[in-house]
Formats: structure tokens, sequence, C-alpha cells
């Protein structure tokens, strides 16, 4: 009786787990029938509602590391979870070249009290099924690192670090606009002086004045930004949105070189304090995505054209 009970448990368990692939998984990929000695170390956080995954997939090839997000979906009755659409480096590339292999992975869930595994294939989509062989896989479960709490993180660190959100019509609404007059706050002109700046792009601009809208880049997530235009404080304290803070900026004629910097009020929920920024002279918009942190200041050169 005993040991048909406890059968009867471990089958309940065991079906338990068939349900559920959230967790972190990790192992190395190989090119099926080749001699090639070129393989990948692939790293994959899934969360899971359902058959819907989510899926951040960081892998490693050669010199090369990626990090990218997905979706998909796992079938509980046939264990089988499918990726799709993931940008694979073809394993022919050189350091000079990479080409890219347009693959969905495919893997079955197999669970034992050893551990758990995903092993399947990277398979080449239409177009690219002929020209790039599959890749095979095995990943094992990290139980330590699967926990809910640690793959969401990731998914929002993700968003933070990696996601090139651009506004829509809906997200162009201002939250604030900022009149270009210098203000006063000793703490924030201190901590700008004493931070380094880091000079994260430079811009060409075809008029003596210009449009600039601040935008949170990554997940929203409180982060508050001050701005600064020629070292002079134009703006304190502003949290930034799916929706913009809005400055209208007359370049310094007498300067050939204008600077607009981002200052780090805080960090939000998750580090570092990301903005996207945006700045149209009447003619030319410019997409400029910024970092900054308690050490340094970002900042771009803005230059009239002659």
């Amino acid at each position: 009786m005993k040991k048909i009970l406890f059968l009867l448990l471990l089958s309940v368990t065991l079906k338990a787990q068939a349900q559920d692939v959230a967790g972190y998984w990790y192992g190395t990929a190989n090119i099926v029938n080749s001699n090639s000695s070129n393989n990948y170390l692939v790293e994959l956080i899934l969360k899971q509602n359902n058959s819907s995954v989510q899926a951040i997939m960081n892998y490693y090839f050669r010199n090369s590391f990626r990090s990218i997000q997905l979706n998909g979906n796992y079938n509980a009755t046939t264990r089988v979870l499918s990726l799709f659409n993931i940008p694979i480096p073809y394993f022919g590339s050189t350091d000079q070249m990479t080409v890219d292999c347009q693959m969905d992975f495919v893997a079955t869930h197999r669970i034992a009290r050893a551990g758990s595994n995903l092993t399947g294939r990277f398979v080449g989509r239409e177009g690219y099924r002929y020209t790039c062989p599959d890749i095979a896989f095995d990943l094992k479960l990290n139980r330590d690192a699967g926990n809910q709490d640690s793959v969401l993180l990731a998914l929002k660190n993700f968003k933070e670090t990696y996601q090139l959100w651009t506004p829509s019509a809906r997200d162009t609404l201002v939250a604030a606009t900022v009149i270009q007059r210098p203000i006063q706050n000793i703490v924030v002109n201190n901590e700008f002086r004493q931070r380094t700046k880091e000079y994260q792009n430079d811009i060409v601009v075809a008029s003596d004045s210009i449009q600039v809208d601040f935008y949170d880049n990554g997940e929203v997530d409180g982060d508050s930004i001050s701005v600064f235009f020629n070292d002079n404080l134009l703006a304190a304290n502003l949290k930034l949105s799916t929706r913009s803070i809005h400055l209208n900026i007359g370049l310094d004629t007498t300067k050939e070189v204008n600077e607009l910097s981002m200052f780090a009020n805080n960090l939000g929920a998750i580090p570092p304090n990301t903005a996207l920024m945006l700045i149209s002279d009447g003619k030319k918009r410019y997409e400029v995505r910024l970092s900054s942190s308690f050490e340094k200041n970002a900042a771009v050169r803005i230059r009239r054209k002659k």
C-alpha cells in the first residue's frame, strides 16, 4: 500500500513539473553532422503563463555575446517547448564578418529525479534550412537560480539594458515642458561636477534651435533625471516615463560645440538610469539612448552645420 501511495505521489509530482518550464537553463549547443569544433554556450531564462512562454536567451559564440528577448509556447502534453525567430551566428562566420541564421528553438522537456533537461535543436527557418545546419543542444535546469523572482528581475533588467523602444503616436504627450533658463540647486550642481562626463554621441544640426524630448527607454521604474545645457542646470528631479520631458533650446552660436548632459538623480528600481532622447532641428530627428549612473553623466555634443 505504501509503495502504491509513493508511486502515485511521484507520478503527481512529475506531472506537475511537466506543466512548468520556468527557470534558468544552461548548457552547450553543437552543429549537427559537422566536423566543426565551434560550439555555443547557451543560457535561457523562461517565464511561463499557462502555455505562453517569455524568454531571454543569452549565448556566447567565439568572442561574441548576445542577449535576445523571445516569445514561444509550451505544450504540456507533449512536453515540447518552442521559441521562434532567433538570429544565430552561422558557424562558419569569421571575426571580420558575422552572418546570422534565422532559426527556431524546439526542445523536449525531460524530467528525472536527478534533474530536468531541455534537449532539442535550433532549426533553420524557411529560406535558411539548406544553408544553416541544425544545432543540437542539451540544457540543464539550475534550480538555485530558477525561482520566479529572479526570472522576473531578469526580464526587467533586459528591458532596462537592451530594449530599443521608440514612442508611438500615443506616447508623444508631454509630461513636463522645461523653459530654458538656469535654475539653482546647489546639491545637484555640486554632484554633477563631481561625476565624470561620458560623451555618447555627436550630432550636427541645421538650425540655431532644437527641440529635445526625454523618455524612459526601458522598464518604467522610477528613474529621475536633471538636465544640463553647457553645464548650466535647466531642469532638476524630473521623473522619466512614456510621456516626454520637453525642452525648446536655443543654441549658443558663440560656441563651436554645445553640450547637453543627463544627470541621474536616482537609478530607479533597476540600475542604470536609462533614457531615450529625441532631438529635432525642424528637418531631421535624432534618437540617442543615454545611460547614466552615480559615477558618470551621459552627454552629447551638438554642432551647428556650417
